[in-house]
């Protein structure tokens, strides 16, 4: 964590805003969903502590992204008729499938009013391939930094958007993804300094690829033995080597994000990886549950080539490991998650793999949405719109159990004083608002 918050500290100081205080990626300024400069209330309703929603147009299950005085999002919206539908891949099941050709829109919303800043549309066509019924065709979680905007569409492209106006600045076309079952797209991009990199593992030649995030101009590009997975990568800074951490199915990989060579390996996560990993103290956690469960602490001092069987493995475990939401590192190396995507969660020391629990989550069920944390409170958010609030200690304690009147799969963002809800219909931000001061009667 030192190690992050280092680099973090350095490279807000080329900024005009704090990293650290803003949530510019997928899972937050430190990658693990822990935001280390805010203080989101407790309580919420529909009625308490909103400042505003934003009734949303289509569909995108993409994280509500924050940046100085804006908020960013994707989203589709269907037009026109209906069209006939793609063939679609052997084992298709429980898809929507693409009957109409889209709008794909990003968009920015004013942090302060909930009012939308501008949207803009970047390509309109009809998807080649269908999405899981629990998924949408907006699903990855743009980047940003002071200047730019970077959304991936996957299949429908990448676009870098100047984040103030909205303008076009480029976009890539990467080809078709052929996603097993059709179940949809949703590896996010990642960012580091002038390096912009898209994670591309499907049905087809599966590959890897930097590019420079002000041209869109290619910097390297790597194939990848992969089937599909929807895992988004994270960096590392360790010493004078970044590395690009990408979890998968045939092995969890480090690469140099230089020139894209292969740093260190170990295999063993089962197919169907969803889970982002997740690095603090030099330890990244890696796991995944389909088939089969499994989940690795990885320790990078000196991790070179396969760590097969080596000491760089602290440790591995075979049950009880994340699926869809991606696990939350806490400051002091506690991982929490969920087991498969139901309503348990895992309590871990990060360093010893001693697990802590599990709990029970009573009347909570399904979760798509990760856990994200700030201060000493865990925020966990399932799809019927309830977000249980507890507190990170030795006996963890219930603090608030929220409801909103919406349905809930994309990620929390959290940033100031604020946490970012985006539902199915709306996006909600929640903050403390003062009580009215009492009128002074000599004022009547």
């Amino acid at each position: 964590m030192k190690t992050a918050l280092a680099i973090l500290a350095f490279c807000a100081s080329l900024h005009a805003v704090d990293i650290r205080s803003q949530w510019g990626q997928w899972r937050g300024p430190l990658g693990n969903g822990f935001a280390p400069n805010a203080d989101p209330p407790t309580e919420w309703s529909e009625e308490k502590n909103l400042r505003w929603k934003t009734r949303l147009l289509g569909l995108g299950h993409s994280s509500p992204i924050v940046w100085g005085d804006l908020v960013f999002l994707t989203a589709t919206v269907p037009r026109g008729g209906k069209f006939p539908v793609p063939e679609q891949p052997a084992g298709a099941h429980n898809n929507l499938d693409p009957f109409h050709k889209l709008r794909f829109i990003v968009l920015a919303v004013n942090r302060a009013s909930g009012k939308i800043a501008w949207q803009k549309i970047v390509h309109t066509t009809q998807p080649h391939q269908s999405t899981h019924e629990s998924g949408t065709w907006a699903s990855n979680s743009p980047v940003v930094d002071d200047e730019h905007v970077i959304a991936s569409f996957g299949s429908n492209g990448i676009y870098c958007l100047n984040a103030k106006t909205g303008e076009l600045v480029w976009k890539k076309d990467l080809g078709d993804m052929q996603v097993k079952h059709g179940h949809g797209e949703g590896a996010s991009p990642v960012l580091h300094l002038n390096t912009l990199v898209i994670n591309w593992d499907h049905e087809g030649d599966s590959f890897i690829v930097a590019m420079d995030k002000r041209t869109g101009k290619q910097l390297w590009r790597k194939p990848r033995n992969e089937p599909t997975s929807w895992s988004t990568p994270i960096i590392v800074t360790r010493g004078q080597t970044t590395q690009l951490i990408v979890s998968a199915t045939t092995a969890v990989r480090a690469y140099d994000l230089n020139d894209g060579n292969v740093l260190w390996y170990i295999g063993g996560l089962p197919h169907n990886v969803v889970a982002s990993p997740v690095h603090a103290n030099g330890i990244v956690y890696a796991g995944a549950s389909y088939e089969k469960r499994t989940m690795h602490a990885i320790n990078l001092a000196e991790a070179k080539g396969d760590l097969t069987g080596t000491d760089n493995i602290l440790w591995t475990r075979r049950a009880a490991t994340p699926y869809v939401p991606s696990p939350l590192l806490m400051p002091d190396d506690t991982l929490y998650f969920f087991h498969h995507y139901q309503g348990f969660l895992s309590k871990v020391e990060g360093r010893t793999g001693r697990d802590i629990g599990p709990f029970r989550l009573g009347g909570m069920k399904n979760f798509y949405a990760s856990p994200v944390a700030a201060k000493d409170r865990v925020y966990l958010t399932d799809r019927a719109g309830t977000t249980l609030v507890f507190s990170h200690a030795a006996d963890p304690k219930p603090l608030a159990r929220n409801k909103l009147n919406d349905s809930f799969s994309a990620s929390a963002a959290i940033a100031g004083n604020a946490i970012f809800l985006r539902g199915e219909k709306f996006l909600y931000c929640v903050g403390k608002i003062p009580s009215p001061k009492p009128k002074n009667p000599r004022n009547n």
